[in-house]
């Protein structure tokens, strides 16, 4: 195996770094946030760091790269309280991934890709049209993660859109059967093919390991 010391990291060319750093952590979640200014200009931008925080109340956050510059996601959020979260799927990686490039917060990634935004009754961030799983979000609280001057933000569930197909009858979606991704590192896309499920885990009876 490679072995990279904390010295040899903090070595290497920044970005042979950046992707070896994003990427040994392994597969992440593949998510397209959208959002909306006061002025009423669609915003939509891909994440890789979206996480399950609990379920009652159902609870999602996400991290932001410092706010050094401007992040148009973080301001729509923090002025209107809503966004919304989409998976990536098949059929968008491409213009999915463009919506990384830094535009003006004038400019709508909408605009520049073949990505649609829709509305539903109710909210009033845009969602991302075909998104097998869409997500209403209400912004709760953040925190500053004083090591590197990223933020987690953290948002409440306040509407679930789920393809009737994914859905099993106990209520686990099945994220392979709708074709969607998932983020190695900073580029590299996966579209996972199959689910193995064991169920719930107790400890074994200390008589049957004997």
């Amino acid at each position: 195996m490679t072995f990279f010391s904390d010295s040899d990291i903090q070595a290497l060319n920044h970005i042979y770094r950046i992707n070896l750093i994003n990427s040994c952590s392994g597969y992440k979640s593949a998510n397209l946030i959208g959002t909306k200014s006061l002025d009423n200009i669609e915003n939509v931008a891909v994440f890789s760091s979206v996480t399950h925080l609990g379920s009652s109340p159902a609870l999602l956050g996400f991290f932001l790269r410092p706010t050094t510059v401007l992040r148009n996601t973080y301001e729509n959020i923090k002025a209107t309280g809503s966004y919304t979260i989409n998976h990536i799927f098949e059929g968008v990686l491409q213009e999915a991934h463009h919506t990384s490039a830094k535009y003006d917060a004038n400019v709508s990634e909408f605009e520049v890709t073949h990505l649609q935004a829709e509305y539903k009754i109710g909210y009033s961030a845009p969602f991302v049209k075909y998104s097998p799983v869409q997500m209403a979000m209400q912004y709760v609280e953040e925190y500053p993660i004083k090591a590197n001057n990223t933020i987690l933000v953290v948002g409440k569930i306040t509407g679930l859109f789920v393809e009737d197909r994914l859905i099993t009858e106990d209520g686990f979606v099945n994220l392979s059967e709708g074709n969607i991704a998932a983020i190695n590192g900073l580029d590299g896309y996966a579209i996972p093919k199959s689910n193995k499920r064991f169920g719930y885990q107790r400890p074994k009876a200390l008589s049957s390991m004997l």
